[in-house]
């Protein structure tokens, strides 16, 4: 259906099922979803020429003295609000241009469209599939578990079936397809993972996504976080991402001869993500509170590997169905669910498209459980490490030429100067663990 098209269906819906208002929703840099409200006699405005704002509120966006940006509706993306709060209200996500018509540097949604043209333009389509976790609280106001639940438990110990429940009927009415739903490994942890999509529809999704777990947790009076690491002594929530990129109708990273059913080119795309994972992990790892889950003895990677069955490995080849064409796919396990999914997917296929292009050659499978080596092994057998902290990644990634080639100078500039001011202010505050650990004895 043709933009225009989609345009008519969106006006013609909106007068059929009395729309009272149309949200326009978009990001910061920082992944913090935005939004106005216009409303239906605004729409044919709104699809001909944009709505205006003022970016200099955003984070990441404009300076004041050139603040005015215009919000373009995307029509592919309308979708009627299920929650009972914002009845009679529909969405669409936005793209951001400049007053003169050229699109905005700073708009996280552009920044994964150009990689998507990159991508496009060596023929290839991108897929990917998160696996978003997050935990359920009983307020915002601390971390009580809702449940003494485990990893794909059914009973009465998992409480928050319903809440899931809810998610998914909401997730469904907007047109997101649910692969899978279960309770994780940690208490009142919990994981929805949504049908792959090409990666610029997973993006939207994933904020989605987000907005719709808060609203059903809110609707049964509980809190759900995707903040990474909220509990010490239990796992941390990721975002694994599961990706493959297609030529046509055909999966370019199968190879039916290949031992491990991967091709020249899935082979160099794991080559490019490996070489690039610690320029990366600034944006797929954006907090102080994410390196707190990033640490060896929880299930997250932290050594630059790749595997098969071995979860340890910062990138797995799943094996659920060997030598099944559509399902060969990667699984980059680092990234959590906390971060900006249109710069996250953006870096992630910059590196992949990177190691195709220059030929990167794949190091050999990681058989061995990494976490049980000793240092010297891992070092002999050229397994590096993530960066240990915000700080390190900042320093890892402001040296990085893919990284701000991908980002552009714009959101790159932003990021760094943005997670510089994050770290000082955290390096500057004296945690209760000081306060435990040396006020007694010092």
């Amino acid at each position: 259906m043709s933009q225009s098209n989609e345009a008519e269906y969106v006006l013609r819906t909106v007068e059929e099922r009395g729309i009272k208002f149309i949200r326009l929703w978009f990001t910061d840099v920082l992944g913090t979803l935005k939004s106005f409200a216009i409303t239906p006699a605004e729409l044919e405005g709104a699809f001909a020429e944009g709505m205006g704002f003022d970016g200099s509120s955003i984070e990441g966006y404009s300076r004041i003295e050139e603040s005015d940006m215009v919000a373009r509706p995307d029509p592919s993306t309308f979708q009627i609000i299920p929650w009972s709060s914002e009845a009679g209200v529909a969405r669409m996500f936005c793209d951001i241009y400049q007053p003169d018509g050229t699109p905005f540097d700073g708009d996280p949604r552009y920044v994964l469209r150009r990689q998507l043209q990159r991508a496009a333009e060596m023929g290839f389509t991108f897929y990917v599939g998160p696996e978003l976790e997050y935990f359920y609280f009983r307020s915002s106001d601390g971390t009580d578990f809702l449940d003494g639940g485990g990893y794909f438990d059914l009973t009465p110990l998992d409480v928050a079936t319903d809440y899931r429940r809810r998610t998914v009927e909401y997730l469904e009415a907007m047109g997101i397809p649910v692969e899978y739903v279960h309770h994780e490994v940690a208490p009142s942890q919990h994981e929805i993972d949504l049908r792959y999509a090409d990666a610029l529809t997973m993006a939207d999704n994933v904020m989605t996504y987000r907005l719709t777990v808060k609203e059903a947790a809110q609707e049964f009076g509980v809190y759900a976080t995707f903040m990474p690491k909220p509990v010490e002594g239990v796992n941390g929530s990721g975002m694994h991402t599961h990706q493959s990129l297609f030529r046509d109708d055909r999966n370019a990273f199968f190879e039916a001869a290949d031992a491990c059913h991967l091709s020249k080119v899935g082979k160099a795309y794991i080559a490019g993500i490996l070489r690039h994972a610690r320029e990366m992990t600034l944006v797929t790892n954006q907090w102080v509170n994410s390196y707190k889950r990033l640490v060896p003895g929880f299930e997250a990677p932290v050594y630059i590997c790749w595997a098969r069955r071995n979860r340890s490995a910062l990138v797995r080849v799943p094996m659920y169905k060997p030598g099944k064409e559509a399902a060969t796919r990667i699984e980059f396990r680092s990234p959590d669910p906390a971060c900006n999914p249109y710069l996250a997917f953006a870096v992630m296929l910059a590196a992949g498209l990177k190691g195709i292009e220059e030929g990167y050659e794949l190091a050999p499978e990681a058989s061995d459980n990494i976490y049980e080596m000793s240092e010297d092994e891992r070092r002999a057998a050229g397994i590096a490490s993530l960066p240990e902290d915000l700080f390190e990644a900042i320093q890892v990634a402001e040296e990085s030429e893919l990284l701000r080639g991908a980002l552009g100078d714009h959101v790159f500039e932003y990021l760094i100067r943005n997670k510089r001011e994050e770290w000082d202010a955290y390096k500057s505050y004296v945690t209760p663990y000081e306060l435990r650990r040396y006020l007694p004895v010092l």
